[in-house]
This record gives structure tokens, C-alpha cells and sequence, in this order.
């Protein structure tokens, strides 16, 4: 929900690596470690912290920076932080679907069987979820990714407009001499 297919392209294609960070992102990644330590309380499992950026053997266009593995099991960890506002979307077992694409991501790249997906909800509570190995939606992912790949990477031909307001900012990024509102006839 926080990027558009224009975000996606411009981040696979740019020469120079261009980190969009806000507050909430940067509080996700203070918190990060105590949401770990968090887990591991609930769990009883041990976990380390990953350093490595994975990439799919078979689709090399698949990469996975993932937040912790755990030890002893062929799982990793997925640590997250939300707003009080975001709490609905937890609720009765609820996985946000980005954050579930996100898991299965990381499995798919990492060939993990199990990942955890754990999120502090500020001022609120913890939680924890498990998702398991789903062949059919990882064949899903690889098909999509593949071909956003070869469609729009490869050729090095932009998506579409599609509206959003995340398209007009990517193109603002892209574009910043632009000049808002005028157009060419």
C-alpha cells in the first residue's frame, strides 16, 4: 500500500540507490530489536539477527532483506511496529496482506518453511503470527514478479500511470525540475 508499480521500477532501474524514509519507518527500525527480544519472550525461541541480502538462486530478480532468523529452525522473523490505528488489521489472528506477500516473499527467496511474523502495536500490545510454506501462492509471487521483470526492468519501459497519488510522487522524484501544474499542448 506504500508504493506504486512506478516506485518498484524506478528502485530496480536507478543507477543511485534512493532510501524513502519517514518517521514511522525509522521508529520501526529502533524498535526493531526489542520487538525481537518481544518474540523470543513469547516464544521460547532464540534468534539471531540476519546481515545478508538474500537473492533467489532461480529468479536472481527476488531478494529478501530479512529481520532475524531463528535458531534451530528452518524459519525466519519478520519484526514490525504499528500504529494504535492499525490495530483492527491484527485482530482475531488478522495478517495485513503486504506483510503476509512480505513473508512469503522472504520464504520464496530464503527457502524457509516458516516465518514468524511478530508487531508491537504502540501503546497497545504484542503479537505474533506463523505462516507456513503455501506453494501455490509462492508459484503466484514468482509469476508476478517475473513478469513485472521482464515487462518493465529488462526493457527498461515505465509502468503506466495508474492514478495514485504514489505514482505522482515517484514521478516527482524522478522528475524534479518538473514544474507542478503546467503541462505541454
Amino acid at each position: 500500500p506504500y508504493a506504486s508499480p512506478i516506485h518498484v521500477y524506478l528502485d530496480k532501474t536507478q543507477e543511485e540507490a534512493r532510501e524513502r524514509d519517514n518517521e514511522p519507518m525509522r521508529q520501526g527500525r529502533d524498535l526493531e530489536d526489542y520487538v525481537a527480544r518481544r518474540f523470543a519472550e513469547a516464544t521460547g525461541l532464540k534468534v539471531r539477527r540476519s546481515r545478508y541480502l538474500y537473492r533467489d538462486s532461480e529468479y536472481p530478480f527476488m531478494l529478501a532483506d530479512v529481520d532475524r532468523l531463528i535458531v534451530g529452525h528452518d524459519a525466519g522473523l519478520e519484526c514490525k511496529t504499528a500504529s494504535p490505528y492499525q490495530e483492527d488489521a491484527w485482530q482475531d489472528g488478522a495478517i495485513p496482506p503486504h506483510y503476509r506477500i512480505q513473508c512469503l516473499q522472504y520464504m520464496a527467496v530464503t527457502g524457509k518453511k516458516e516465518w514468524y511474523l511478530a508487531v508491537v502495536i504502540l501503546g497497545k500490545g504484542f503479537q505474533y503470527r506463523k505462516l507456513v510454506w503455501d506453494d501455490d501462492l509462492i508459484r503466484k509471487l514468482r509469476i508476478v514478479e517475473e513478469a513485472f521483470w521482464t515487462r518493465y526492468v529488462l526493457p527498461r519501459k515505465m509502468p503506466e500511470p495508474d492514478g495514485s497519488m504514489a505514482f505522482g510522487e515517484a514521478l516527482g522524484q524522478h522528475y524534479p525540475k518538473a514544474v507542478s501544474g503546467s503541462s505541454i499542448r
